[in-house]
């Protein structure tokens, strides 16, 4: 075993796994925000999740998902890619309006999907802090795959601040990065938390389309384009038809428009390189796309969360869109 602090080698194994940042927290201290969790689910602003409010218990204390867990390892991995939009000849100019014929998908499933990377890597991890530590410690993984708050936790263990749009900011990455981590039963020192650098500005708050956020820190799921093109598997409200623009999965105004994501930093990561079809992909191609060749079309893509009804649906609403008066542009096209 090392003579290094123990912090310092979980840290060099992320860094080794392929992690872009990594902190810790201590579970003796959970995230404040946790403390939002209930009246949030109460108010009804998770929508149709309703896995939400079955995971309650284990989201206020994960430890109860590895009995004598005593620390939470935090990484980040930064998926945005060198792309301004597209390098497709008939991309948009502006993403928020479908009135070129051509769709937006979020940014963080362009590639190959996120959890499997980000599974991979956090395995990858695991192994290491087993040959460091020894067999006697336990640890075990998650991606966006448990009950545990990521965002909350690693703002907890000092990767950054939840902005007003409430992802996750790190100030040398911005805020697009894939978060995920490990429970152990290392004894292990927290890092400081990240200060928040919001500030007075609401761009994100005033960019959103659909008003989504009631106030500062809080989304409201059930107005949320991204949660309505993905998540929901109903029909959506027509007061949101025109204001879902050019997006048939998720959405990335909030972000764009945020000034901690300028200069642009990106990622050289092949794992994230935009696959074919999914920069501008055409609309009329998308609302036709049978089950069968949805499945061929986004194998290994997180695409396949909104289901072949679902992305149908939303490009025959962004089709029915641009026969109408495209929105203004919300986004941040040009580099400062």
């Amino acid at each position: 075993m090392s003579d290094a602090p123990p912090e310092s080698t979980v840290k060099d194994a992320a860094a080794q796994a392929g992690f872009d940042a990594c902190g810790i927290a201590s579970l003796a201290s959970p995230p404040e925000r946790l403390g939002a969790l209930i009246p949030w689910l109460a108010a009804g602003r998770h929508a149709s999740m309703a896995w939400m409010e079955r995971q309650v218990a284990d989201r206020l204390d994960p430890a109860r998902l590895m009995p004598g867990a005593r620390a939470m390892v935090c990484v980040a991995l930064l998926y945005n890619t060198p792309h301004a939009y597209s390098t497709d000849p008939g991309a948009p100019a502006n993403p928020d309006s479908a009135n070129d014929g051509r769709g937006w998908i979020s940014r963080y499933a362009w590639g190959e999907d996120y959890h499997t990377v980000m599974a991979r890597r956090l395995k990858d991890l695991e192994a290491r802090l087993r040959t460091a530590f020894g067999p006697a410690e336990r640890h075990r993984s998650f991606c966006d795959t448990s009950a545990v708050s990521e965002k909350a936790w690693a703002a907890a263990a000092g990767l950054g601040w939840q902005g007003k749009h409430t992802n996750l900011i790190r100030r040398n990455l911005g805020s697009w990065i894939f978060l995920g981590g490990l429970l152990t039963t290392l004894d292990l020192r927290s890092d400081p938390p990240e200060a928040d650098h919001c500030g007075t500005c609401t761009r994100c708050l005033d960019a959103c389309p659909t008003q989504a956020f009631p106030r500062p820190y809080e989304l409201d799921a059930t107005r949320c384009i991204s949660y309505l093109t993905i998540e929901n598997r109903g029909e959506i409200p027509p007061e949101f038809a025109d204001a879902l623009g050019a997006n048939v999965y998720g959405c990335d105004i909030c972000q764009d428009v945020c000034p901690w994501n300028r200069p642009r930093v990106s990622t050289a990561d092949p794992a994230f390189q935009p696959r074919p079809g999914n920069l501008a992909p055409a609309l009329e191609d998308l609302r036709g796309l049978d089950d069968e060749a949805f499945a061929a079309r986004f194998k290994g893509s997180a695409v396949r969360r909104a289901k072949p009804a679902g992305l149908r649906r939303n490009a025959a609403l962004a089709l029915g869109a641009r026969r109408r008066e495209p929105a203004a542009p919300r986004r941040l096209n040009e580099e400062p």
